[in-house]
């Protein structure tokens, strides 16, 4: 209630902390929040510019403070009642295999896909730099597609919505066209009888 009135009311505000809550694994998908965006900039309510630059800011610190928790806790952080719901000790075990296997291309493709690889990587000690840049190109893409995603759903519902208007009243301007055929009909048909 409370995050609905601040996403109505300061919608930078708004999407920023839900990307930061989901960032740092709170039940926000930051895909949802990127195509809420998307909405708002097609429905004219933010201005894209500064949305694109709030979004972005978002996700990467969202994706920096989860990495950071696990630099800064490493393998403790399973034992975090917290942290245990977000990172089984078997999930840890599975991702960090295949972050060994894949490593880059893991964080590029996989981070958006799985959140808590961000974490995983702090806790193998990915170095910042690294980490920073590999983020900095996948963000940027998450960002591009799923706001345009939004953007062109928003764009295409108003699209739907005069389509809508216009079947409307080519509707009622047929219903009414049958109402008063059948209504002469029935004069006509009842003179004859």
């Amino acid at each position: 209630m409370y995050l609905s009135s601040i996403t109505g009311h300061f919608p930078y505000l708004g999407l920023f902390i839900l990307l930061l809550l989901g960032g740092i694994g709170f039940p926000f998908p930051e895909g949802v929040t990127l195509i809420l965006c998307g909405l708002l900039i097609s429905s004219k309510v933010i201005q894209p510019v500064y949305a694109l630059v709030i979004v972005y800011s978002g996700v990467l610190i969202g994706d920096y403070l989860f990495y950071s928790f696990g630099r800064k806790y490493g393998r403790m952080i399973i034992k975090l009642r917290g942290f245990r719901k977000v990172l089984p000790p078997h999930r840890l075990e599975m991702l960090e295999n295949k972050f060994n296997k894949y490593g880059i291309l893991f964080i590029l493709i996989g981070g958006r896909l799985i959140g808590e690889i961000f974490l995983v990587a702090g806790i193998l000690k990915m170095p910042r730099i690294k980490f920073l840049v590999i983020d900095l190109l996948s963000s940027l893409l998450t960002v591009i597609v799923w706001v345009g995603v939004g953007y062109v759903g928003g764009h295409t519902l108003q699209i739907i919505k005069k389509d809508i208007l216009r079947i409307e009243h080519i509707t009622v301007f047929f219903i009414v066209s049958i109402v008063i055929y059948l209504f002469f009909r029935h004069i006509f048909w009842s003179r004859k009888y």
